[in-house]
């Protein structure tokens, strides 16, 4: 995708008739008022920032593609919420969990609030294995297909989406 930069819109005034000289010079302070602002240090650092946020989405991304999806161990993990389930898969796998997961899970555990069986263990109502390969299967779609413009523009409106990211790669 190329986003155009103002600057590069380039703006002629052509007068035929004896004014020009002036036409031109009022041309010239506009085209500089507009660069001024532009180019002010402000949008070069929103420019700068939303790069180096979709160099670093697409790395992780990168990164997470070559992790491979385990394959069912057999263990049957207790659980009382979602995210306490990805935390165990974490430990048990040795591998961590997309952001887009964990973004997923936490709003799994949110909507719970409130409902008539809120403070019952998660593993009461939905079966530890059809749990975890639901989370898997969310993983593996996450880590084959998500967008790191889209993991960028997540990351612009998250100011603590390091959190949700493996240690050793948000440093």
């Amino acid at each position: 995708m190329k986003r155009s930069f103002p600057w590069e819109e380039a703006v002629v005034t052509i007068s035929l008739d004896d004014s020009s000289d002036s036409d031109i010079e009022i041309d010239k302070q506009d085209r500089a008022k507009r660069d001024k602002k532009d180019c002010s240090t402000e949008n070069l650092e929103d420019i700068t920032s939303e790069g180096t946020l979709i160099r670093m989405a697409g790395m992780y991304q990168d990164y997470m593609k070559r992790i491979p999806i385990p394959t069912f161990s057999g263990s049957v993990v207790p659980f009382t919420s979602w995210q306490g389930l990805a935390q165990s898969l974490k430990q048990l796998y040795k591998q961590p969990l997309h952001y887009l997961t964990n973004t997923l899970l936490k709003q799994w555990d949110s909507e719970r609030f409130g409902s008539d069986n809120e403070r019952q263990p998660l593993d009461a109502l939905v079966h530890p294995v059809k749990a975890q390969t639901l989370i898997w299967l969310t993983e593996e779609l996450h880590r084959l297909t998500a967008s790191p413009y889209h993991l960028a523009k997540l990351w612009a409106s998250d100011p603590l989406y390091h959190s949700q990211i493996d240690p050793s790669l948000s440093n």
